[in-house]
């Protein structure tokens, strides 16, 4: 599935910006529309768009532009931006970027890495048929945060799941969770919010706002506490996930762990 900013007819399997994730489309096309593309002051909509460009540059996902698109494209890679006051607006070359096709000062047809632009409004049957002949060479996606690294929000959850019923049932942490937690369906759901959060956010969620100190406050955390809590961790990680996964997990709740510590040993001092 091909995602793009303006209607595209004739173009195959092709379905309007946020249809689908950006990270599960085939490729982002970016048609020249005249819109703004140096100055998004109270351009939301715009800035919109830059955005889902950015994160689709971030995971890998092929993208094509041309005429104003080109320009958000390079503009979304860092370069600057040429050509106002009503003019077709085109992009320097990004850094890093190879140059097909010179027209004068511009450069007309360039990419980087899977970014393809061609800088006039008119986009020309060859470049677009390269671009859709390079597409099943670019399946492969790079994760655009941690948390789509552990394997999104289901992984997560999973996880967070597994780990509290351990901690349920082992003799040390069981006894202090069962005194301070009451509705255990609504504390899973803020654990998982607060490590949502922590590795880097869903869009389809609001973040965490809570505090990490204070919400572990009077619970009478000791480094025995704390350790056994990490090797449930880790374990239940280990358990479920592939071993990447697992380590960025255990990775961040040892930081955690430190912290935690390091504030329940100043309580005793």
């Amino acid at each position: 599935m091909l995602l793009t900013s303006s209607p595209l007819p004739g173009w195959p399997d092709t379905h309007p910006r946020g249809t689908v994730p950006i990270r599960e489309a085939a490729g982002l096309l970016l048609p020249h529309d005249g819109g703004p593309v140096a100055d998004l002051r109270e351009q939301p909509a715009r800035w919109a768009l830059l955005t889902d460009v950015t994160a689709a540059l971030r995971r890998g996902v092929p993208v094509l532009g041309w005429g104003s698109g080109a320009a958000l494209l390079g503009r979304a890679l860092g370069a600057q931006i040429h050509g106002s006051d009503g003019g077709l607006e085109w992009a320097a070359l990004p850094r890093g970027a190879q140059v097909h096709t010179w027209a004068c000062e511009v450069p007309l047809h360039w990419t980087q890495g899977r970014a393809v632009a061609w800088a006039a409004p008119e986009l020309p049957e060859v470049v677009r048929a390269d671009f859709l002949a390079a597409l099943p060479g670019w399946a492969d996606r790079t994760p655009g945060s941690p948390l789509e690294e552990v394997g999104g929000v289901p992984a997560l959850e999973a996880v967070v799941t597994e780990f509290y019923t351990r901690v349920r049932r082992d003799p040390l942490l069981g006894p202090v969770f069962a005194a301070h937690v009451q509705d255990w369906p609504a504390h899973l759901g803020r654990v998982t919010a607060f490590w949502v959060t922590l590795l880097g956010g869903d869009a389809d969620r609001g973040p965490w706002r809570g505090n990490l100190n204070a919400a572990h406050a009077g619970l009478g955390v000791r480094g025995e506490h704390l350790r056994a809590w990490l090797t449930l961790w880790e374990t239940a990680a280990r358990d479920l996930l592939p071993a990447p996964a697992a380590d960025l997990l255990t990775a961040r709740a040892r930081a955690m762990g430190a912290r935690l510590g390091g504030r329940s040993s100043r309580q005793r001092a």
